[in-house]
């Protein structure tokens, strides 16, 4: 699954980044009960985190391309996690947070920046339930942050 992920990503003309470290007490991943948690990742672009607030001065096709970078930043956790994504059975769960302005109406067309990258990278088991959530701010003045519960073969 890791090289058919990776020949999807390069026709997307996208690459995984290294998986980021923490910014405060937690660790990216926790496997537990045959479920991936992954913890929430932020947006990366040219090394820097996408900042800004929707609706704000910041357009939803910013918002989409940086809950799509989060998305990336997710399967980098994860295959660092696991040592590769053949274990990745079926994402299970996005829960996606977006820096909103507060007549900004439109997170589920961000979150579907990521949505749409798993289905792109996963087929059907890259569908999944989520949540997208409005808040007022984020870690590091990020766009938006997305975390992930991925089931596991195997488990």
């Amino acid at each position: 699954m890791t090289d058919r992920i990776e020949r999807k990503l390069t026709e997307l003309g996208l690459a995984l980044p290294a998986p980021a470290a923490p910014v405060a007490s937690y660790v990216p991943t926790v496997e537990a009960g045959g479920l991936l948690h992954v913890s929430g990742q932020l947006p990366f672009k040219d090394g820097a985190v996408m900042t800004g607030r929707l609706g704000a001065g910041v357009d939803l096709a910013f918002g989409q391309e940086a809950a799509q970078r989060c998305a990336l930043m997710l399967v980098a956790q994860m295959k660092a996690a696991l040592g590769g994504l053949h274990r990745v059975e079926r994402i299970v769960k996005l829960g996606v947070f977006v820096n909103s302005a507060p007549d900004f109406t439109d997170q589920p067309k961000v979150a579907n920046g990521a949505s749409d990258l798993m289905f792109a990278l996963f087929g059907d088991a890259g569908r999944h339930a989520r949540s997208a959530v409005g808040v007022s701010v984020l870690p590091l003045g990020a766009a938006v942050e997305v975390d992930a519960i991925i089931q596991l073969y195997g488990a």
